[in-house]
């Protein structure tokens, strides 16, 4: 049986991994590359990188693909434009990178580290209104916060 982390590690060597800094001046760029964020709803309401596009990774396939309801046009454009993949901490977005891949996106990547990378390295973030988010306020969010039902079970 393969777990999260596993396929995730079996993603990575597929995919190109880019860190903060890397894209920082890309996105002040005259050609800036898509920044795809595939977040689930309250997260990307929550903060984003502002100008980011927000598709959840449950409808990822379907919004690269025209035809469907759930197609995001901008996306479906985009097989040779370069699309950086964000997510919270850089796990969903490789896996997100890869299938794009899969699907012929041809210059794709992952944000390693994630949103909060992103957040260390204190690049702004917007809340759903377009107000900037404090460090932080953003740090407290990206606290990890595992219930008790959430954890392994004892052998």
């Amino acid at each position: 049986m393969k777990r999260y982390t596993d396929l995730v590690a079996e993603c990575l060597p597929e995919i190109t991994e880019v860190f903060p800094w890397d894209i920082e001046e890309k996105l002040s760029s005259d050609n800036p590359p898509l920044v795809l964020d595939v977040c689930e709803p309250d997260e990307f309401y929550a903060m984003h990188i502002q100008g980011s596009l927000h598709v959840p990774r449950g409808i990822l396939e379907s919004a690269c693909e025209y035809d469907y309801e759930e197609t995001v046009s901008e996306l479906a454009e985009a097989r040779d434009r370069e699309v950086i993949v964000v997510c919270r901490a850089g796990n969903r977005s490789v896996l997100a990178a890869y299938t794009m891949q899969l699907m012929g996106f041809r210059k794709v990547s992952s944000l390693k580290t994630g949103l909060r990378g992103w957040n260390d390295y204190e690049l702004p973030l917007v809340d759903e209104a377009g107000q900037t988010v404090s460090i932080d306020a953003a740090d407290e969010f990206f606290t990890i916060r595992v219930r008790p039902d959430q954890l392994k079970p004892e052998d």
